[in-house]
């Protein structure tokens, strides 16, 4: 077959990835990049070797049109994501859409029912829910393996410089311009920790969301939230807990934790890594493979694979969102509370906030299924309950 021409909205910043991915895909004959849409366009040297001569254009719905695209890669800021997804299936074009899909629960429906009219298909870029462990973890539950799921915990402990909330103008906001933004911890960098302890306990759409209870908070000065966790229970009576920070002491790999009342599964997410343990077993460790999330769709265009993360798997998730942007404001924590240091960084000035014992509290959280304020952190207040709508 003849590559499938695509256009990619966003190729700067965390469009660089998509701009290498589309690379190895177009050295593998599968793909072809037709347009690129972005306010300035890319240099020779932005765009590299390997993907010819794109037309570049600020207008995405014209570049489909002009280029002859089927699909869009959207990896623009949050707010604009509905918005771009509509007017690229207006003109033709598939969809790959950068997570979050869209920053409140009523722009989601808006985009996915127009999209469902338009008979669109769109994949939702959790990159995570493409990988081959989430079968061997569901078909270890099924087995019996760690007895009966009494939890599921996720923890991610990153770290993000100051720069980090001026790279962008919406960045680290709830709102701009009057416009719902909420990129905050939970719904941004670390929302694959939620959507993947949702599809594990196999909550992931809408209709699966019991309750929500967030607690959020904020080291940075920035309006979003940075440390913060969130107490989900699903209509399956299982209870998924998520702590979470971007100002850890010392920065890991985000996990999701199933726990069994005959032993437990630690999944790294990042590194598509297992590992099982149980009483009077040896802990048993596997890696597996994982399933490219743009070479799923271009195989459903091709032959009707079935995509990974079509909008109703995110269902969940965006439940999530609305209950952090219906939230009050994150809290912000004491000066006391967090140190400066230098950051992580190429840049020699660059400087980061640590909140101390946060890398306790966000392991504690997935272990024990508890918030913040549960876990006695100083400057956690008691949550406030989100009922399912």
């Amino acid at each position: 077959m003849e590559p499938t021409p695509l256009v990619l909205a966003g190729a700067r910043g965390h469009g660089r990835r998509h701009l290498e991915n589309i690379r190895r895909l177009t050295a593998q004959g599968l793909v072809r990049l037709a347009g690129v849409c972005e306010l300035s366009p890319l240099t020779a040297e932005e765009l590299g070797d390997g993907l010819g001569t794109p037309e570049q254009s600020t207008d995405l719905a014209d570049l489909i049109t002009r280029s002859g695209a089927r699909i869009a890669i959207v990896c623009t800021p949050i707010h604009t994501h509905a918005d771009l997804a509509l007017a690229a299936a207006g003109r033709g074009a598939h969809l790959l859409l950068e997570k979050p899909p869209a920053p409140s629960y009523a722009e989601f429906t808006r985009m996915a029912e127009g999209l469902r009219e338009r008979g669109t298909a769109c994949q939702i870029g959790f990159q995570s829910l493409g990988s081959h462990a989430l079968t061997a973890i569901g078909k270890l539950v099924s087995e019996g393996a760690i007895g009966q799921v009494t939890g599921i915990g996720a923890a991610g402990a990153w770290a993000r410089d100051e720069a980090y909330y001026t790279r962008a103008p919406w960045a680290g906001h709830r709102r701009l311009d009057g416009r719902d933004v909420i990129d905050g911890v939970l719904t941004n960098p670390l929302a694959h920790a939620v959507a993947t302890a949702l599809r594990i306990d196999g909550a992931d759409r809408a209709e699966d969301i019991a309750s929500i209870e967030p607690e959020l908070f904020r080291a940075n000065d920035i309006e979003a939230d940075d440390t913060s966790c969130v107490r989900i229970r699903t209509t399956r009576a299982t209870t998924v807990t998520v702590a979470a920070t971007l100002c850890a002491e010392r920065p890991g790999e985000p996990y999701v934790l199933v726990h069994g009342d005959r032993g437990r599964i630690t999944f790294w997410y990042k590194q598509d890594r297992v590992l099982v343990e149980r009483p009077g077993h040896e802990p048993e460790a596997t890696d597996h493979p994982r399933t490219d999330l743009l070479e799923n769709l271009v195989a459903h265009l091709r032959d009707g694979t079935e995509l990974l993360v079509p909008p109703p798997s995110a269902g969940a998730f965006m439940r999530v969102v609305e209950a952090i942007r219906t939230a009050p404001d994150p809290v912000r924590l004491p000066a006391d509370a967090w140190r400066t240091e230098p950051g992580v960084g190429a840049a020699p000035s660059a400087k980061r906030r640590v909140v101390p014992g946060i890398d306790r509290l966000v392991a504690a959280g997935a272990e024990r299924l508890a918030l913040y304020s549960e876990l006695r952190a100083p400057w956690a207040a008691p949550p406030a309950e989100v009922p399912h709508p």
